[in-house]
């Protein structure tokens, strides 16, 4: 997306962007384009004029339509393996943003969790609950304290 980065930066127009971004178009993509705006033309379609518009036709004539599938199974069937906990977090990042995935992170977190190595997914699992005994226990002191300063206060008065 290096292409929206330069448009953002240079503050482009929505109507500059779709000639800009074709400029750059070299061949079979130029051909494409070419073969596109044709095909439009002979069926009397308005020619594309939106940044949004020519990146859903590049990707429906580029993109299989089962890629997002392909993906979507990928991401599923995703293992740790002999990959480092880097890699794997890395592989899927880039699974759930070519696949659109936008899920709550409590999701992402248990997705991510079910493919590491069933050792260390143990490790974390048992830190979670050694914190949530520790943020319980916290939580016990803190009220405990509070009772004990609203007493102290009644005596003194």
């Amino acid at each position: 997306m290096k292409v929206e980065q330069l448009f953002a930066c240079h503050k482009v127009s929505e109507e500059k962007k779709v000639p800009l971004a074709t400029l750059s178009f070299q061949g079979h993509v130029m051909y494409c384009w070419t073969s596109l705006e044709r095909e439009r033309r002979l069926h009397n379609d308005t020619p594309i004029q939106y940044w949004n518009d020519l990146r859903s036709a590049l990707r429906r004539r580029h993109i299989p339509s089962y890629y997002g599938r392909e993906l979507m199974n990928k991401l599923q069937r995703l293992q740790q393996k002999d990959m480092t906990i880097e890699q794997y977090r890395q592989q899927m990042e880039l699974y759930m943003m070519r696949a659109c995935i936008r899920k709550e992170e409590a999701t992402t977190v248990a997705r991510f969790l079910s493919g590491l190595d069933l050792e260390i997914r143990d490790q974390v699992e048992l830190l979670n609950f050694l914190l949530k005994e520790k943020a319980s226990t916290l939580n016990l002191i803190r009220k405990t304290t509070r009772r004990r300063k609203i007493l102290l206060k009644r005596k003194i008065f």
